[in-house]
């Protein structure tokens, strides 16, 4: 009922936001110009702007990352498709270079936003690297026919994807996949995988939500799963794709993480109104980008969604040693080839200092000089994959890394 309700708002609303949208590009014609002289002009403008553009879509923004400069020149960039399922694809960021570069795999979090949240995080690792993406479908688009999809098929998705790439992959998880990227790792060891990544680097990861619990982590142990599978899950209308899948939608996830910074949020709006109004087209156009990124939404597949809070933040499963992937046993110690590198934000309020370490001491069995840990000063949690201090302080270590396990 609740995805029922939202989808009729969004249908009624959208015709009046494409209105908008028209209206505010006629008022910016070059034959009106004289007009836009007056700022009660540009702010009418503004506000139809605003209107039209503020609003959730639910198909994935495109990366548009057309080239990047690798060595002294700059080289085109192709996205090409290498594998897919239902629920996802192997995305590769494919370079037109005859130079050989380690092949990284980034495993996307799959948590209300689509994966090109990490877009600045890999134009970056495109520069020394050749990079692939775990690209996450929508599963609102996903037919009921197709399965389910929960903890296990995610780890045995980047598992998958590993093989795919071959002998020489290395392996970036970003936040919220890191277990599972990490338990990923860990089968591929247990089971003498060849295809083992020859490192890892998992950042703001919660390998172990017991450490310095944020307001996140609380909110998951403060009430029974069976809450969060009452009030919290819904079935995808029937006109959609996946019409009677059960999903914990997207913009559900997006309201409670506006609700946490609701007036940063009230005042970015209103700076980008005041910003088209007195005609600062650059930095309109900055918020504009960051907000129509924001606002594409994904929808989790509920038996994730559930399994993750339960597994991850409720019952801290690898941490305490009680996971178990496909009914294996998952024990971190099998890990002896894969080098580890772990990074946390210093002001991060989404996985705190020290939950993100604790993968060290769970895979006892790398040798020292193969782990390596980097808390960055002055960082929240987007700050340590995005930023002048991911480009500046922590990438360089993270290609080091990578170069050091060749």
């Amino acid at each position: 009922m609740i995805y029922e309700i939202y989808q009729a708002q969004s249908d009624m609303l959208d015709p009046l936001r494409a209105a908008a949208r028209g209206t505010a590009t006629v008022l910016r014609n070059p034959l009106l110009s004289g007009l836009s002289a007056f700022y009660p002009y540009r702010a009418f403008t503004a506000a139809f702007d605003v209107f039209g553009h503020t609003r959730l879509t639910h198909d994935r923004p495109p990366f548009d990352i057309k080239s990047v400069v690798t060595g002294n020149r700059e080289v085109p960039v192709t996205e090409v498709a290498e594998y897919s399922t239902p629920f996802g694809t192997l995305l590769h960021f494919k370079k037109d270079t005859a130079v050989s570069q380690p092949p990284v795999l980034v495993v996307a979090p799959l948590s209300g936003h689509f994966a090109t949240l990490l877009r600045g995080t890999v134009v970056t690792l495109l520069q020394d690297h050749d990079v692939y993406i775990t690209d996450w479908h929508n599963a609102r688009d996903v037919p009921v026919s197709a399965g389910p999809f929960g903890f296990d098929e995610y780890v045995e998705h980047v598992v998958t994807f590993l093989e795919k790439i071959g002998t020489r992959g290395h392996l970036v998880a970003v936040c919220q996949p890191c277990v599972h990227a990490l338990v990923a790792v860990i089968v591929m060891a247990m089971n003498e995988n060849p295809m083992q990544p020859r490192s890892m680097t998992l950042m703001a990861g919660p390998i172990d939500c017991r450490v310095n619990p944020t307001v996140v982590n609380k909110l998951a142990t403060d009430n029974p799963i069976e809450w969060f599978e009452k009030n919290l899950i819904t079935t995808v209308p029937r006109r959609l794709k996946g019409a009677g899948r059960r999903v914990y939608p997207g913009f559900t996830q997006l309201s409670a993480f506006m609700s946490m910074n609701a007036d940063r949020h009230v005042k970015s709006h209103r700076d980008l109104y005041n910003n088209l109004a007195k005609g600062e087209w650059e930095k309109a156009e900055a918020a504009r980008t960051f907000y129509d990124e924001y606002f594409a939404v994904l929808d989790l597949t509920a038996e994730f969604y559930l399994e993750t809070v339960n597994r991850v933040f409720q019952e801290y499963e690898l941490a305490t040693g009680k996971m178990y992937w496909k009914g294996q046993k998952v024990d971190p110690s099998a890990v002896r080839r894969t080098a580890l590198f772990t990074v946390e934000g210093e002001r991060d309020d989404i996985c705190s200092v020290g939950q993100t370490v604790a993968a060290h001491d769970l895979c006892s069995r790398i040798r020292p000089y193969q782990k390596s840990h980097h808390l960055q000063p002055g960082v929240g949690h987007y700050g340590v994959f995005n930023g002048k201090k991911w480009e500046g302080q922590i990438y360089p270590r993270i290609k080091n890394m990578i170069l050091a396990n060749e």
